[in-house]
């Protein structure tokens, strides 16, 4: 080959590898922005969970402090999926409420509301509160509970993306999705792992360690 064709091979070469750098660079979610996150959340979110993510009541689910990932996640796990017939998570308003929200704006809402100082929580039955800890802590091995701690941390900060910060959460709240996951598909069935060991727990073991958790810190 001559020069001028080894020219032109690699001209072409290089420009090939230009569009695809390009298509690559488009493809990349724009980085998240908290300010425009901040817009959505007074506007669409604050009625339930308050403009700062610390909701005034166990109906709604305090934001505040949580790990944008895991945020994102459960946006995401509140649409009907290519292939899927319903939603992985059932709640009429969350439902409607992420139809009109795009990737870009769950993630920008996501870190808006992970970037909020969260308000300590309480425990509230005095009565329950060795049972609550001896689960989060210890698991009920009997009953192939397992601690949780080991996955939710020992202060309750959880791990990015894959499993939540619970430290203050309501215990109503967590009650209720503990009970959804222990009924799985048509309620919350979003996590094997917690379907299973949800519907191992009595009512009364998930009342406990929900109250142990309100006041975890």
């Amino acid at each position: 080959m001559n020069r001028l064709g080894k020219f032109l091979v690699v001209l072409h070469t290089a420009a090939g590898l230009s569009v695809f750098a390009a298509q690559a660079r488009a493809a990349d979610p724009a980085k998240p922005d908290a300010n425009k996150g901040q817009v959505i959340a007074t506007q669409v979110c604050a009625a339930c969970h308050a403009a700062d993510g610390n909701s005034a009541g166990g109906a709604y689910p305090k934001l505040a402090g949580q790990h944008p990932e895991y945020l994102v996640k459960q946006l995401k796990d509140f649409k009907t999926q290519p292939g899927a017939t319903k939603p992985a998570r059932n709640n009429a308003i969350m439902v409607g409420i992420v139809a009109g929200l795009s990737d870009q704006d769950m993630v920008n809402v996501a870190t808006y509301f992970s970037e909020q100082t969260p308000k300590p929580g309480f425990a509230h039955n005095k009565d329950t509160v060795a049972l609550g800890l001896k689960i989060y802590r210890g698991g009920i091995a009997e009953k192939g509970v397992p601690a949780c701690a080991s996955c939710h941390g020992p202060t309750g900060q959880g791990i990015p993306s894959q499993y939540p910060r619970l430290s203050g959460q309501w215990a109503d709240y967590t009650v209720a999705q503990l009970t959804a996951f222990q009924q799985g598909p048509g309620a919350r069935n979003n996590n094997e792992a917690m379907h299973t060991i949800a519907s191992r727990l009595s009512d009364s073991e998930i009342k406990a360690v929900a109250d142990y958790i309100a006041g975890l810190h």
